[in-house]
């Protein structure tokens, strides 16, 4: 019994020495979360004579004053600033959005305590919405810097579908700590229109990419927005030409789009409508971020951000997002999609 003791323990302690001798990994792993919110209707109190914004005014429908404002502002804070902290301490480093009216509500949004404390700056151009909803993005930059910027309009929109101007798409091209990114904003014409509206812009992006991948041919591209498709939807696997299946992948070229399963073998959605989950909100990207060497950033994972305390928790809607208004009905909720992220990830030595 001493002896089987004994030749235990003296094993135990050589592999205590082995282990001590080893020489520590000098590896880092380093993430970058990105990030996707249709904020629902941050508009300010003030009516704009340009726009119809009249519904979110102290007169208007939604009776839209100080408070309700001020709360959605801090609503839109709690969110944003809880992004992509599972991974990252800092939380987003790049966050597209959609549905804020003008560059005020976003220096508000700056302001917010929790958003000020990581720094977070913005871009935006007022677009051609007819309600002056427009896209825009939050960047942390500590971690991300803007090289260029600019609203790429939905020239022609008109005339090939018969509706109204829409939104055009905003590309933002700069350093994610350290290496060059492009991102597309989007935010495509709602279900009212026909699937030609969203397939339209879906053929603008795409001709975006190429413009994008014909002078940058390893370009980093990621496109994210509120879509108003699933990811099996015709605007993007035929218009936009989006890969569903990482074994149709042939070039570093295409784009890749990883939420379908999420949504077809999940069930789970950003929005709840009639009882049916939909995932209009989304995170694509080139091939090329699919690459297994992490000497460089690669797609590491992706994922519906739906914590408990932004979700209804009784009634028909149980699960679903909680909204700012629902029925016209202030709710002081959030907004009636959830965000989206994905990290990236790479190590250094």
């Amino acid at each position: 019994m001493r002896k089987t003791l004994f030749t235990a323990m003296a094993v135990l302690m050589t592999l205590i020495l082995m282990t001590a001798s080893r020489p520590q990994s000098d590896v880092r792993t380093i993430y970058a979360g990105i990030a996707f919110y249709n904020l629902e209707n941050l508009f300010d109190t003030i009516d704009d004579p340009r726009t119809l914004d009249e519904d979110y005014t102290p007169k208007g429908s939604m009776h839209w004053g100080a408070l309700q404002y001020t709360h959605k502002q801090q609503n839109m804070a709690s969110v944003l600033s809880k992004l992509c902290t599972d991974r990252v301490k800092g939380g987003a480093a790049f966050i597209g959005l959609a549905e804020v009216e003008n560059a005020g509500v976003l220096e508000d949004l700056c302001n917010q305590p929790s958003m000020k404390e990581k720094g977070f700056k913005y871009v935006h151009y007022d677009g051609e919405d007819g309600r002056g909803i427009d896209c825009a993005a939050l960047y942390n930059p500590l971690m991300f810097k803007p090289k260029h910027s600019e609203l790429i309009p939905a020239k022609g929109y008109r005339e090939a579908t018969g509706d109204r101007r829409t939104r055009g798409v905003l590309h933002v091209e700069g350093s994610l700590l350290g290496e060059h990114f492009h991102f597309l904003v989007n935010h495509w014409p709602s279900r009212a229109h026909e699937s030609l509206a969203r397939e339209f812009l879906g053929s603008l992006v795409r001709e975006i990419v190429d413009s994008i991948q014909q002078v940058e041919p390893t370009a980093r591209i990621v496109i994210m927005g509120d879509l108003n498709d699933d990811p099996d939807s015709k605007s993007l696997t035929k218009a936009l030409g989006v890969k569903l299946n990482r074994k149709n992948i042939s070039s570093d070229k295409d784009l890749y789009n990883p939420w379908n399963d999420i949504l077809r073998k999940k069930g789970q959605g950003t929005l709840l409508y009639e009882g049916m989950w939909n995932l209009f909100d989304q995170i694509l990207f080139t091939a090329n971020l699919l690459d297994d060497n992490r000497s460089s950033f690669t797609f590491f994972k992706n994922e519906i951000f739906r914590p408990e305390w932004m979700t209804m928790t009784y009634g028909k809607l149980k699960g679903a997002p909680k909204r700012t208004t629902s029925a016209g009905v202030w709710q002081d909720g959030y907004s009636d999609h959830f965000p989206t992220q994905i990290y990236l990830v790479k190590e250094v030595k």
